[in-house]
């Protein structure tokens, strides 16, 4: 126990950290431009002075750590004069535009200068003029302002990681910018903006609209976006967000955000929002009222029950949408439509992938902290860039490289690529052989450890046959690479999409599961929908009810079959794919979507398109007239984030608050479904979202007596207080894909940091940051296409073809064309087949063979 004694309060300490630190622990506030919590100790701005019993001279708080018995002052007029002296320096070239100035109410400098001075300025020598610098979209720069704390810096450098920013000049002529020059070239983060102290770097997105002070509300909820589930703070004015900032101390993300989360809730007040119901009247949808569209809906849906029977209809679920809504959904499908065909499009990978996982290690295997990465000693990296998928699970594996681990890759990391990564890249789709090569050298080096002897039968089998195929990767860093993956002593795997939807993905995330056993890893599972999980757990799959109890047992659908009071189906129900494919048939007579763009988020999309449009009977239920919407015969409008309340549940399994931040009318998505449920004569009552929940809790063995209390304190983890599905390891299905054939160009998806499905796209400052689809191919196969960058490319597969600019990049894998799923009619996915795995049955949308050709060069 350490005591120190700071302005005559005694304060003990568990372990020796800084006198700042010490000080605010205890409540006292020393002044300081420089310091940040988020930062490295820096020591530059000399604000935080103090006097230190027995030390002749003023010491830097923020530096100097403490010692037992030390005594400290920070508040005594030596030292006021020498910070007002400070700040009187600082204000020589520092605009006196505090009125005009939008960081005016949370200015640090101009709070510092009202306690301290000076009153007057003793100087006479014209101030430095910098021009503002407006050419970014997203962030502007006025460093007359700059205080040249280099918080911006070190945040860009040491945190985030992007080192995108720095101090240019010397002396007086110091200042901060992009290395790109005028428009910054970066990943749009904006953590400079959070740590900048004064008005020098800021948002353009709420500039001159508002002052702090005329804030109303300060709402703490999640982002919409990824399955990080950052937590954020909503600001809000005159029922609108102005801005999106992250919460300090936040488990998830600890005050980092990324472009998605910072700069993308535009999309709440979007002019073109749906705000009345739509019904499709001689062909053409026509607006409605919410009684005229209900009734349509559940006339309609009880005609086909009747008629065709419960499996003539089907459902199709939202990661974007709550818990509440997902679970109300699945209850409706259920017990009012008397069908288990209800599925979502986490069946792009990741639900058969969890369940793949699950069955070898345990449900909840998948459930690990995020922060965790930080703290390995190892990270491998497979099927993607977790910069750009997850971003701030990213800075944790970027954190880790910086903490002295080690970094893992299979494939080319853009994001990853600063940070010292042993990266092995096997040539044409060899990557199967380079996963049994690795499995094969850890079993001769580590053995096997016995304690799963079905996993173990299996991996025996790959190391028998592990000769045949030779992987085309690096000598020298092969070695290098299973030396430090055979030596890790806390190691982590993480697997991305593109592995998942690549030919043979469920053989590969076998041997991925076989390389965490053998190393004794934990497995983090990236998705890039903010509820994908949350989802899954509230039962919107075929197969199995809330709470992951599956369908087929009657013990288990007996537990909700009298809460419901209905009997429920039990046989499993139809997936998207199986959906589909029904529609197209004739087989399949309505589908209620709720909250998916099916016709652009799976592949081919005009197969989709052709299927959904026999259908007799479509209802859309969404934010936006989206590609989906435009076919239905009646759409929805539901209220979306920023507008309800609600749960979401992260990759770790956290559970988390959405909050309502603004007001608008409309009835949430669960509330929707209940009045079209009592329109059947099944009544669904519920008050609000938190009753919804409390069904959960009373229904699903895993959410068993949560509240919404607990959650909001933000500890709510996996496995919760319930009851996680306990079993013996099943059968490990295999199915070794055939050798790809070399020379023929494969498509990829170019899943760009900046936006995330429909959402993003009608947020205007991520379509500032990245406003076009552009192919991406690497020079050696542009170069033998006879392709140049900048030109306009037909891109074909046998189901579409879409025309795109070609960007040639030297990071591209050879023979393969990355191609983003964003913009409307411009999407990878309507290009991809739809090759199921037998395995994970996920489509093998990377292995869908394209051809590239020119159809010009692009005007300027």
């Amino acid at each position: 126990m350490i005591t120190v004694n700071i302005n005559g309060k005694e304060i003990k300490l568990e372990k020796a950290v800084t006198v700042l630190e010490a000080a605010r622990s205890a409540g006292i506030k020393i002044p300081t431009l420089c310091w940040h919590e988020q930062l490295e100790k820096y020591g530059g701005c000399r604000l935080c002075l103090v006097e230190v019993e027995k030390m002749p001279r003023l010491q830097t708080a923020c530096t100097l750590m403490v010692t037992d018995g030390m005594a400290v002052r920070t508040e005594t007029e030596a030292i006021a004069d020498v910070r007002r002296g400070i700040l009187e320096f600082l204000l020589i070239n520092h605009p006196l535009d505090c009125p005009y100035c939008d960081k005016a109410g949370e200015c640090e400098l101009q709070d510092l200068v009202e306690k301290y001075g000076p009153t007057t300025g003793r100087f006479k020598e014209k101030k430095r003029r910098v021009t503002e610098n407006l050419q970014d979209p997203v962030i502007v720069r006025n460093m007359e302002r700059c205080v040249m704390c280099t918080r911006c810096v070190r945040m860009c450098e040491g945190v985030q990681g992007a080192s995108a920013i720095g101090v240019i000049d010397r002396g007086g002529h110091s200042h901060i910018e992009p290395f790109s020059g005028n428009r910054y070239n970066c990943e749009y983060c904006g953590n400079c903006v959070s740590v900048c102290p004064v008005g020098a770097i800021m948002s353009r997105l709420h500039r001159h609209s508002y002052r702090p002070w005329q804030v109303k509300e300060n709402i703490e909820t999640v982002c919409p976006y990824c399955a990080v589930g950052c937590t954020v703070i909503a600001q809000v004015r005159d029922d609108v967000i102005k801005r999106v900032v992250p919460r300090i101390g936040s488990p998830v993300n600890n005050g980092m955000l990324c472009s998605r989360g910072r700069f993308g809730y535009e999309f709440v007040g979007d002019p073109e929002r749906l705000t009345s119901p739509m019904v499709r009247k001689n062909g053409v949808l026509e607006e409605t009222t919410w009684e005229e569209a209900i009734g349509l809906v559940a006339k309609k849906l009880a005609e086909i029950k009747d008629r065709n029977g419960g499996d003539a209809i089907a459902g199709i679920a939202s990661p974007r949408c709550t818990n509440e809504d997902n679970y109300v959904f699945q209850k409706f499908m259920r017990a009012v439509i008397g069908t288990n065909n209800i599925d979502s499009t986490a069946r792009m990978g990741y639900a058969g992938a969890q369940a793949f996982i699950e069955n070898i290690f345990g449900q909840g295997a998948t459930g690990n902290i995020i922060s965790g990465l930080s703290n390995s000693d190892t990270v491998l990296v497979a099927g993607g860039d977790p910069t750009t998928i997850n971003p701030i699970l990213g800075l944790q594996i970027r954190a880790c490289s910086r903490k002295g681990g080690n970094v893992l890759t299979i494939g080319h990391v853009r994001g990853l690529r600063n940070f010292s990564p042993v990266e092995l890249t096997p040539g044409g789709g060899r990557e199967t052989a380079l996963l049994e090569r690795i499995v094969s050298e850890l079993v001769s080096r580590k053995g096997l450890p016995g304690s799963n002897t079905i996993l173990e039968s299996r991996i025996k089998t790959v190391v028998d046959a592990a000769g045949a195929g030779k992987a085309d990767v690096s000598e020298k860093d092969y070695p290098d690479f299973i030396g430090k993956l055979t030596a890790s002593g806390t190691p982590a795997v993480v697997i991305g999409k593109d592995l998942l939807q690549s030919a043979g993905s469920g053989y590969k995330l076998f041997l991925l599961c076989a390389i965490n056993y053998l190393i004794n890893g934990r497995l983090y599972l990236l998705s890039d929908h903010a509820n994908e999980q949350g989802m899954l757990d509230m039962g919107c799959a075929p197969d199995l009810l809330p709470g992951y109890r599956p369908v087929g047992y009657a013990e288990f659908r007996k537990r909700y079959e009298n809460a419901w009071k209905t009997k429920i189906s039990e046989r499993p129900g139809l997936n998207i794919f199986e959906m589909i494919e029904a529609a197209g048939k004739g087989d399949l007579k309505a589908m209620y979507v709720m909250g998916e763009n099916t016709v652009f988020n799976l592949p081919d999309g005009a197969n989709v398109e052709a299927s959904m449009r026999k259908l007799e009977f479509l209802v859309v239920q969404d934010l936006f007239l989206t590609e989906t919407a435009r076919l239905a015969d009646v759409v929805l409008p539901a209220l979306g984030w920023g507008e309800k309340d609600g749960t979401f549940t992260n990759m770790e399994r956290r559970i988390q608050r959405v909050r309502k931040t603004v007001n608008r009318a409309g009835m949430e998505d669960w509330r929707i479904i209940a009045e079209i449920s009592k329109n059947m004569s099944f009544g669904m009552n519920y008050a609000g979202s938190e009753a919804v929940f409390e069904e959960i809790t009373k229904i699903s063995p895993l959410h068993r007596d949560l509240t919404y209390d607990e959650i909001a304190a933000g500890n709510v983890i996996y496995p919760y207080k319930g009851e996680p599905l306990r079993g013996a390891v099943g059968e490990i299905p295999l199915n070794k894909p055939e050798t790809a054939s070399d020379g023929k160009i494969t498509l990829g998806i170019d899943r760009v940091l900046f936006h995330s499905g429909t959402l993003s796209r009608k947020s205007p400052a991520l379509v500032k940051m990245y406003s076009e689809s552009v192919a991406r191919m690497d020079p050696g196969t542009a170069g033998a296409l006879s392709l140049k960058d900048g030109d306009m490319v037909r891109i074909s597969s046998k189901s579409h073809s879409i025309e795109l600019r070609l960007s040639v990049d030297g990071e591209v894998e050879p023979s393969v064309v990355l191609v983003p799923n964003i913009f409307e009619g411009k999407g990878a996915l309507s290009l991809a087949g739809n090759i199921l795995d037998p395995v994970l049955k996920a489509p093998a949308v990377c292995a869908t063979e394209v051809t590239v050709e020119s159809v010009g060069k692009v005007s300027s």
